[in-house]
């Protein structure tokens, strides 16, 4: 079996009393967050910044330091069984405008339900849960 380590972040910003999350269209029908693998001398959270930037272009970005979230699944790849475990970190931006790599098909900043709906897989609805409970416990949200 082989062991692949990846980082993540979820991006999020405020507006219009509103939180909006990043999802990234990786085309065939799978929507998700920014992420890749972690290279040589690389910690996870150089790694998620390092993808965030690469994939959307977004350089302003504070990760909230008290939330991290891991992702763990089995794929196969070229018949052999890989374990994945992947990092998520937790990005505030500002920015407003994304240029995605060419590894993405388009993205949208959706309000939390939004965001919900449109990701693919369950575990990144999950995390997507625990992240939307942390800014609503420990971030100044308006309410109005």
């Amino acid at each position: 079996m082989i062991f692949r380590k990846s980082a993540g972040i979820i991006i999020f910003r405020r507006g219009n009393n509103t939180i909006y999350y990043l999802v990234l269209d990786y085309g065939h029908d799978y929507w998700g967050f920014a992420k890749g693998h972690i290279e040589s001398g690389e910690k996870p959270k150089e790694t998620a910044l390092r993808e965030a930037q690469e994939e959307t272009g977004l350089k302003d970005i504070e990760i909230k330091e008290d939330f991290k979230e891991w992702n763990k699944y089995f794929f196969r790849m070229d018949n052999d069984n890989v374990f994945k475990v992947v990092t998520y970190f937790l990005g505030e931006t500002q920015e407003k405008e994304v240029e995605i790599s060419e590894e993405h098909k388009g993205y949208q900043w959706l309000d939390y339900e939004s965001a919900l709906k449109k990701l693919t897989f369950k575990n990144a609805r999950g995390i997507l849960e625990k992240a939307n409970d942390f800014i609503q416990s420990n971030l100044v949200v308006d309410k109005k």
